[in-house]
């Protein structure tokens, strides 16, 4: 997987549209409900795009890669 840096920034940046967890950022959603897309299918578009590399992250413990992004954007 490629880390491209734009999608990683979507990811701190892009809160959730719809469901349960909407208006949370896709990077704090529970790994309970990225499992759940992996089972039902993911969305269409980029949106599914983001959720499946944000599963993945979580699913390779690479959450940490995100970190830097977070706080980066907390001072902006």
């Amino acid at each position: 997987m490629s880390a491209d840096p734009q999608l990683l920034l979507q990811l701190v940046s892009m809160e959730m549209p719809f469901g349960k967890y909407k208006g949370t950022l896709l990077c704090n959603l529970p790994v309970s409900y990225l499992e759940w897309f992996q089972r039902k299918g993911f969305p269409e578009g980029k949106l599914g795009m983001l959720l499946q590399t944000m599963y993945e992250i979580k699913l390779n413990g690479l959450e940490y890669l995100l970190e830097p992004l977070k706080k980066k954007k907390m001072y902006k």
